[in-house]
């Protein structure tokens, strides 16, 4: 299917407004728990960023920001195996991490990340998604902050992509078909 066509004939399930709400709710129950904990938020890379970008300016409270780059997708519609491209630059020792992702789907990147903050010294590790699948998973990982339920679709848009496209869709989309 040809990339325009892919977001021509999309189902909307979010429009814009809808995500902005999320976020500001997220972003409040964030204040409300992390206000006065020096957190780090880390993104994750790549579809974290867009989440984490609008979450930012809503955060009113001092925090440092970092990245950590693993993905399972590589632009495919399927997930494969972890692949670490980036970790932290700040040390996670003795810090309050926030984990922030674009979705929730199998679970298995966001419990790696989980994980590595752990092992690295964190004294307290959250999680946040804009979206959470509704699906089965092996891994029964439920993070602290969700902005958005979906269903179990291909969707793309505020950061997720679709091959690698439509991360920049201001909604959240699911692909027909998937």
């Amino acid at each position: 299917m040809d990339i325009n066509e892919v977001f021509t004939t999309a189902d909307l399930l979010y429009a814009r407004e809808a995500v902005e709400t999320a976020l500001d709710r997220m972003a409040e129950a964030i204040s409300a728990r992390l206000k006065n904990s020096d957190p780090v938020l880390l993104c994750v890379l790549t579809g974290g960023i867009v989440p984490v970008g609008h979450l930012l300016t809503r955060l009113n409270f001092p925090l440092q920001l970092d990245y950590a780059h693993a993905t399972r997708y590589d632009n495919q519609t399927s997930g494969g195996d972890l692949n670490w491209i980036a970790q932290p630059s700040i040390s996670l020792a003795g810090r309050v991490v926030l984990v922030v992702d674009d979705i929730l789907d199998e679970g298995i990147t966001l419990d790696a990340l989980i994980n590595y903050v752990h092992s690295a010294g964190a004294v307290d590790v959250l999680s946040a998604v804009l979206v959470r699948k509704d699906r089965p998973r092996r891994i029964a990982l439920q993070p602290d902050f969700v902005g958005l339920e979906i269903p179990d679709r291909y969707v793309f848009g505020y950061g997720m992509d679709y091959h690698g496209y439509w991360r920049n869709a201001a909604g959240i989309y699911a692909v027909k078909g998937l």
